[in-house]
Parts: structure tokens; sequence; C-alpha cells
């Protein structure tokens, strides 16, 4: 996949996307930044957490499952793939540690680079003898995080500093076009899928991959919320790492499964999973704000 390849739809999600970071962004300050890297206790501990426990828990549910083999990687796949924007926009809805969720999708999706090929070589190598090379380029995904992530937060928090007033008084209605612009990179993810091949997915491949495709999502929130509140993170920080370890980027493990192993059945599990993991993740939000005694659209106690 290079850049040369890109159709008019790629280009509208990443419009998209990139306005969502925008949105995202009028809600932050520099200094919402600074307090984090003076502090950067919750991004270690969230960082280290995804890059290693979660392709673990995969690997475990996968080794104990039914799965044919190429499902059993696929699963595996989808737990090495951080959170992307979907994940930045849900903390900003339900007003979590959004800056620690922009640095996570940042960092992350840089050091993906290189663990990505690293863990699904390993899975690879234990459930079918082989490894294969897999190379995701370094200079694309370097420009799509700027392009679709850094530069978009980063104009929206230079609104919010210079332009308070305007910054706070447009968030409302922002957020409604959020909404709609969240919508629409559903519909085109869903769409897009087919016009490019779909994976073939039947209603029992389905009915047998939600248990383990739920089971990893519960698992991966249960553990990162819980791993905050261990670590003595906070609230609002532990439920960001709950966000960012469940909400996984499933559209990089269909490139990761389609485009660069060519194995349409890898994809199943990312399939599913993007079917569900919002809603579930929704309902944690709420769930987790009614349980710390305050309303859902009301700032976190730490």
């Amino acid at each position: 996949m290079v850049l040369s390849s890109y159709n008019l739809i790629d280009v509208l999600l990443s419009l998209t996307l990139a306005f969502i970071m925008l949105g995202v962004g009028l809600s932050l300050t520099t200094e919402s930044f600074r307090i984090l890297f003076l502090f950067p206790r919750p991004l270690v501990v969230g960082l280290l957490s995804q890059l290693i426990v979660l392709p673990v828990i995969a690997f475990l549910i996968s080794y104990f499952s039914d799965l044919s083999l190429p499902v059993k990687v696929g699963l595996i796949i989808l737990a090495s793939c951080p959170g992307g924007t979907t994940s930045g926009l849900l903390t900003y809805y339900f007003k979590g540690n959004v800056a620690l969720s922009i640095t996570f999708t940042s960092i992350n999706s840089i050091l993906t680079l290189f663990t990505i090929p690293f863990i699904v070589n390993l899975s690879l190598l234990f459930y079918y003898g082989k490894a294969t090379l897999i190379h995701l380029s370094y200079l694309e995904t370097i420009i799509q995080i700027f392009a679709i992530t850094i530069i978009p937060a980063l104009i929206g928090v230079l609104i919010r500093t210079y332009k308070p007033a305007f910054a706070l008084k447009a968030q409302r209605p922002v957020k409604v076009l959020l909404t709609i612009a969240l919508a629409i990179v559903f519909i085109i993810l869903f769409f897009a899928g087919n016009v490019k091949g779909g994976t073939g997915i039947t209603s029992k491949e389905v009915l047998n991959i939600l248990p383990y495709a739920l089971l990893l999502n519960v698992l991966c929130m249960s553990w990162g919320f819980f791993l905050g509140l261990i670590t003595r993170l906070g609230i609002s920080n532990s439920f960001t790492i709950g966000i960012e370890a469940s909400v996984h980027n499933t559209t990089l493990a269909f490139l990761v499964a389609g485009t660069l192993l060519h194995n349409p059945e890898m994809e199943k599990p990312a399939l599913i999973y993007a079917m569900f993991s919002f809603w579930t993740a929704v309902l944690y939000s709420i769930v987790v704000k009614k349980a710390n005694g305050i309303g859902i659209f009301s700032d976190f106690k730490t």
C-alpha cells in the first residue's frame, strides 16, 4: 500500500477523521499536554499495557478456542492494533483525559511499525510453523499520523488557546457535527469493505467468532481500567486507558490481514469486532461514570 494507491474513499475517510481530531482538539489547551509530559506515568503504564498485555490476552483466548488457525492469528493481529481516532472521540465525549488519548494514538501509531510485524510473525510461527515478511511503510504512516491526528488536533488546541470564547461556544454544535462525522466513518468503512471484495463471512462464522471477539473486548477494557486503578492513576486516566485498550484500530487490522498477508480469513475477527466495539465502549463509559456518582457529561473526579 503506497501513497499513490489512495482513492476517493481513502481521501474522504482521512478528511472526516481529521475533522474529528480538529473538534477533539478544541477541548484541549497546551497545559493539558504539559501536565501529561510532566507526569507521564499514565502514558507509560498505558503504552506498556497495550504493547505487551493485550496481544497476550488475545493469544490466550485464541489458544484455548476452537477457532480456525487463520482466525486465531486474526484475533492476535486485532489486539496488536492500538486505538485510533474513534477512541479519542469517545474520550472527548465522556470527558476522559483527551490529551492522554491523542498522545496514545500518536505514539502507538509509530511504535506499531515495529511491534505489529514482530507480534504477527510470532503468531504465524506458532500456529503455522513459519513466519513471513510484513512491512509497514514508515514514511506513509508518519505522514498519516501528522495529517490525520496531530496537525488537526494542534489546530484545535491553537484555536482554544488564542480564541477560547469561540472554542467554548463551538463545542456544543461541534459535538453534533462530530457525531455525524463518526457515522460517516462507519458507513465508509462498511461499504468500502464490500467494494474491495469483503471477506465473504457467513452468519455461522459470525456466531462462532463473536463470543471470542466479545471476550477480547471485555477483557482488554477491564484490564485497562483496573490497571489504572491499581496503579493509582485516577478515574479519568483509568477510564481513558480502558477505552484505548478496547477500541482497536480495525482498519489497520484489515490492512495487515488483507493487504499485507492476503488472507481474508484473518480479517474476519476485525470485521466482527468493528460491529460492536464502539457500542460496548459507550456502555462502558456510561457504567463507569454512573458508578463514579456523576452525570454522563460531567467532569471526572480524580
